[in-house]
């Protein structure tokens, strides 16, 4: 069986900066995996190589045995890659619902001039079917008293729910969760590191997450890859992740650390 993801000896420049170096590794189906790294590191760079966003300058990623470096943005979403972005990209003008329905888009089968139809069995079988699907992820998310309101309006964490419900609407196989929990509270914090558990569990999503909070990355993801200066330090088990010394020197800057460097390790991501 084909990994979920590959990427191999991706390499990423900008003129002479150097975001990614050769990096390699591959993700299972169904897995949770995270990417973490001090400020810099090259996270975000390397989901959107895998997004299409950027481009590898060197190498390849491959979705499910199939070579997408080249594929555009727009093909990524119909191959079954959603994402969710550090920064909000609603439309903040529209409803939580509406928003959540345009993740729905490249699911639709009918054209511009049968959709204007309705009345056409076929299409309004469609339009239920996807409105079906919408309100189920609402009720899965805990949106339901939202549904109706602008997403403006909404606070921070319940917009970063919303984005969320829209990368699901999106029904991928592979979703990219860059920073999704950014700039919550604790509770809010809890709350969503329980839905992208069972978004993984109860909807079978591979998930590659990259997040800050080093304590919610240890305790839910299966795997766990560090990068450095846009190089691959680390990768493996979340508790050989924390003993790595050159994790450890990475967010700490030493070489030789105390036995209490987990907790420490732990605040100094967070």
């Amino acid at each position: 069986m084909a990994d979920a993801l590959e990427v191999r000896q991706v390499s990423l420049r900008f003129g002479g900066v150097k975001a990614l170096t050769d990096v390699s590794f591959s993700i299972r189906k169904g897995e949770l995996f995270s990417i973490i790294g001090p400020n810099g590191a090259g996270k975000t760079s390397m989901i959107n190589c895998i997004s299409g966003r950027y481009r590898p300058t060197e190498g390849q990623v491959l979705f499910e045995g199939r070579d997408i470096t080249r594929a555009t943005p727009n093909l990524r979403p119909k191959l079954g890659i959603g994402r969710t972005f550090q920064n909000l990209a609603l439309f903040h003008h529209m409803s939580v619902l509406d928003n959540v329905m345009v993740g729905r888009h490249h699911l639709l089968r009918n054209n511009f001039l049968t959709g204007s139809l309705y009345w056409l069995p076929g299409v309004r079988s469609e339009e239920l079917e996807h409105r079906r699907r919408v309100e189920e992820i609402i009720d899965f998310l805990d949106l339901q008293a939202y549904r109706k309101a602008t997403a403006g309006t909404l606070s921070y964490g319940l917009r970063k729910r919303v984005e969320l419900a829209r990368a699901m609407a999106l029904e991928p196989r592979l979703i990219l969760l860059d920073e999704p929990m950014a700039g919550m509270n604790l509770e809010e914090k809890e709350d969503m590191a329980r839905y992208i558990v069972d978004l993984n569990e109860e909807f079978g999503m591979t998930v590659v997450m990259i997040e800050h909070d080093m304590g919610v990355v240890m305790d839910i993801s299966h795997r766990v890859m560090v990068l450095d200066f846009g190089r691959r330090i680390a990768l493996g088990l979340p508790e050989e992740v924390l003993a790595d010394p050159h994790v450890r020197k990475a967010y700490l800057g030493e070489e030789d650390e105390p036995e209490e460097v987990a907790p420490a390790l732990v605040r100094a991501a967070s």
